[in-house]
């Protein structure tokens, strides 16, 4: 299955491309019905759907861009899609390349399965469960794995969002030995961990279960952990509010600081 979610991700993030390069479109207001931004995640989104329903009718997609699914519905799901057609608006706008197309797959409210495709990057990367993390570029597959460290070296890479650094994130950062940050927009923060390019990411702010199912499984079989911030439980999905709790994402390293 997952060789054809590969396929839909870059068919997705070709037409994001074809908004993405059209000239002046970044001048259209951007909180229009009409603007460049919502057209690219709609039409990425009906791709990535119509390509789900081919591949998987019996299984429920819940998407950013979709009509919300009650709870009262979806509590029962054994399995569903979760899909964020364009992740890294702010990365979009500014026009960095900084943004991804997201296509998980939830069992029992755990990530089994998670496609990340990079269209400005052409950086295709998926994972499955128990069996390993990999990037596609130029042809090439590589298998991906996460650093291993200590949370007392010196030098540790963190990982910031160029849009979101707050107060707390600038705490953590302090507790560190001599770290370095490393700024990166959209699911690419947890893939440039799995590739061993830094450390850690402290996620200390709010996001959405579809920003982080696919690139969290990439990260946890490449070796790394993303857990909650609070507490080192699971990231747990399909909640009944699918804000997801503050969080830590890392390598390979101890659970507790």
């Amino acid at each position: 299955m997952v060789e054809i979610v590969k396929g839909i991700a870059k068919e997705a993030g070709a037409v994001i491309l074809d908004v993405y390069n059209q000239p002046g479109a970044f001048q259209v207001n951007l909180k229009s019905d009409d603007s460049p931004l919502t057209i690219a995640d709609k039409k990425a989104n009906q791709v990535i759907c119509d390509g789900l329903i081919k591949l998987a009718p019996d299984i429920p997609i819940i998407s950013e861009e979709n009509k919300a699914i009650a709870y009262a519905e979806r509590k029962d799901f054994q399995q569903h899609w979760l899909v964020d057609p364009l992740d890294g608006t702010k990365e979009f706008i500014k026009r960095n390349g900084e943004f991804t197309v997201n296509i998980a797959l939830i069992e029992n409210q755990r990530v089994i399965m998670g496609v990340v495709y990079a269209p400005v990057l052409d950086e295709l990367y998926w994972a499955e469960k128990d069996h390993g993390a990999f990037l596609e570029k130029e042809g090439q597959v590589a298998k991906l794995q996460a650093p291993t460290f200590t949370w007392t070296d010196p030098g540790l890479k963190v990982v910031c969002s160029r849009s979101h650094l707050n107060d707390d994130t600038r705490a953590f950062i302090e507790k560190l030995t001599d770290a370095e940050t490393v700024a990166t927009g959209s699911s690419l923060k947890f893939l440039i961990m799995a590739k061993g390019e830094a450390h850690v990411y402290p996620r200390l702010g709010p996001t959405m279960e579809w920003d982080t199912g696919a690139a969290q499984i990439i990260l946890e079989e490449a070796g790394g952990h993303v857990v909650q911030h609070e507490n080192r439980d699971p990231m747990l999905y399909n909640k009944e509010n699918l804000l997801n709790p503050f969080f830590l994402a890392f390598g390979n390293a101890p659970l507790d600081l």
